[in-house]
């Protein structure tokens, strides 16, 4: 893994992001210590936003506060 300073980091952002975008990971020190690591996106797979519409939806069926619906509240919130 390749290690740069904070200012080099900076400066040659684009450069570094370049090399990221190509599977390369690097580490970004301040005095010698690490402090922030730059990995590929694609090691976190993102979710469809359909989905998690869907689980938001599912989450949210038949809760309550108290007695009272959430869904009824929201419906009084929007009159």
């Amino acid at each position: 893994m390749k290690s740069v300073g904070s200012y080099e980091a900076k400066t040659h952002l684009p450069a570094l992001l370049e090399k990221v975008s190509l599977g390369e990971r690097i580490t970004i020190t301040r005095h010698g210590m690490p402090i922030a690591y730059l990995i590929p996106a694609k090691k976190f797979p993102a979710t469809p936003v359909k989905e998690i519409i869907q689980e938001l939806k599912k989450f949210n069926q038949d809760k309550k506060l108290g007695r009272l619906k959430i869904s009824s509240l929201k419906a009084e919130g929007r009159r």
